[in-house]
């Protein structure tokens, strides 16, 4: 079916995000709102948006003109009758939309689909309480809509085919990339964002750095947009911290998507974030105050000669033809002189346990995070045991032409390695679920998140056994049942294949 018609109710800021990438595609929309006067409200809102637009020379008067004229603003809920589409846009409660729709189906056709914007509620449960749940699916747009070129297609168990082709089609006549996804909780890109923060917050909770490091680190070297803590910030834990309890329990306690207790103290101690002017930062209005500058580089005058060990050859190489440009000395014997600094470069272990893997004096080892774009940022991480001249003069090389350095205490893995570890292997997961195609999840989650690759080809990029090496030893050094690799994962990195391979036919 080709919809041309679309009544939305529920007219706040994602209603009318979906009412105007609808009638920018030429869709007329009626609009209702049980509260009296909200859609009048909604529509007002619009039009200062695109005469915004207007302003800046993105829109003609006469294009405005005819955008609103798509617009009807309905009095009773009865005035929908007649559509080809109902998309609701309203509060997260499972009863009041099971309600909504039940009405709803009295008063169209028998043709017309009906769509919920729910971000996490089952679709399923939604649909169980209608005579024809075939035609219910979810439509999960982000916010803002018109800028955010994702929306994901749910089929509840009940859910028509034609009901997701049609919607998938309308999505992209929208023009937004329609994703389809299996009814689970966090659908896509929900479930995808749940490593971000959570290990984001483990690492915090083991006291590996601070707030402000964990942030930068990740910004500056892994290339996140902004870190997962200021992140929290933006979004307030009263919205993210419920969805990180309700997901964890929507899978049964599941080790991946374990909460934080910390954002639950920070959630009833009303701590949440921007908004409220105190969350893992403080603002004042809207603008961070406190973050923590750059850790002062030490100053160092005579260094010791540097002996590396690297799990990956690449690896060992950059340090060298780094160290040899800063003219520094090389040991270069099979084990280290006694008063060398030991630089490790390894994945997924402490440098206590590297040190002692390599059979090395921890009170001179360092380690090197080289998962990461070495000419951005770069993280240390010396042993409980590391004498601090050897941290120093680590610091001091590493700090040279005036580069980011973040020296961390002991933690199982660097914080790149692990986050970005847990990112990938999500993503892997999801796919391995069958939740939506590889290639899909990749698309929709970089849409969605804003990360610079899409997670799985994002494991591609930093290599699939690099990956597969750091979940393996810190499940192994941990037992902790989060780091298990996804099968996906494990199969295709051992077969040196594609992450986003699928199985020949």
């Amino acid at each position: 079916m080709t919809i041309q018609t679309m009544a939305l109710i529920g007219t706040g800021i994602m209603g009318m995000g979906i009412a105007q990438i609808a009638v920018q595609a030429g869709i007329k929309v009626r609009l209702f709102d049980a509260k009296p006067g909200a859609a009048e409200q909604g529509l007002a809102k619009l039009k200062a948006t695109l005469e915004k637009l207007s302003a800046k020379g993105k829109l003609t008067d006469q294009q405005i003109a005819v955008t609103l004229a798509r617009f009807v603003v309905l009095e009773k809920i009865e005035e929908v009758a007649g559509v080809d589409l109902v998309v609701e846009a309203i509060i997260e409660n499972l009863e009041i939309k099971q309600s909504l729709f039940k009405q709803l189906e009295s008063i169209v056709s028998k043709d017309t689909i009906l769509a919920t914007n729910t971000s996490s509620l089952s679709v399923t449960a939604i649909a169980s309480n209608l005579e024809h749940q075939g035609r219910l699916a979810g439509f999960h747009f982000f916010n803002p809509v018109p800028l955010m070129k994702i929306v994901e297609v749910i089929a509840g168990l009940a859910t028509d085919e034609h009901v997701v082709a049609d919607l998938l089609e309308f999505a992209q006549k929208m023009g937004h990339f329609g994703v389809r996804t299996k009814d689970t909780p966090g659908f896509i890109v929900n479930h995808a964002g749940r490593a971000y923060s959570t290990e984001a917050l483990k690492i915090l909770g083991e006291c590996v750095t601070s707030v402000s490091e964990i942030d930068r680190i990740l910004r500056e070297g892994a290339g996140f947009r902004m870190g997962p803590l200021e992140l929290f910030d933006l979004t307030a834990l009263d919205v993210s911290h419920p969805v990180m309890e309700s997901i964890f329990n929507q899978y049964y306690q599941e080790a991946r998507y374990r909460p934080s207790a910390l954002t639950r103290q920070m959630l009833v101690g009303k701590k949440v974030g921007r908004k409220v002017g105190e969350g893992f930062y403080k603002y004042v209005d809207g603008v961070k105050i406190n973050e923590a500058p750059r850790q002062a580089v030490p100053q160092v005058s005579i260094f010791s000669p540097i002996w590396i060990k690297a799990d990956l050859e690449q690896d060992a190489t950059i340090l060298k033809n780094y160290l040899q440009a800063q003219r520094l000395t090389l040991d270069t014997a099979e084990q280290p002189a006694a008063d060398s600094l030991i630089l490790l470069a390894t994945y997924g272990e402490d440098t206590t346990t590297a040190a002692l893997r390599f059979g090395v004096d921890a009170t001179r080892a360092v380690s090197i995070d080289m998962l990461t774009d070495f000419t951005k940022n770069r993280t240390l991480m010396p042993s409980i045991a590391t004498y601090k001249t050897y941290t120093d003069q680590a610091h001091a090389i590493f700090a040279s032409n005036d580069h980011g350095v973040s020296v961390i205490d002991e933690s199982i893995g660097f914080v790149a390695q692990r986050v970005l570890a847990m990112v990938i292997n999500l993503a892997c997961d999801i796919a391995q679920q069958g939740i939506a195609k590889a290639a899909d999840i990749d698309k929709a989650v970089k849409l969605g998140l804003g990360y610079p690759y899409g997670p799985i080809s994002w494991g591609d990029v930093l290599g699939a056994q690099r990956i597969l090496l750091i979940l393996e030893r810190i499940t192994s050094n941990t037992g902790d049942p989060r780091y298990r690799p996804s099968p996906w994962l494990q199969r295709r990195a051992r077969l040196n294949l594609s992450l986003l391979h699928t199985s020949a036919i």
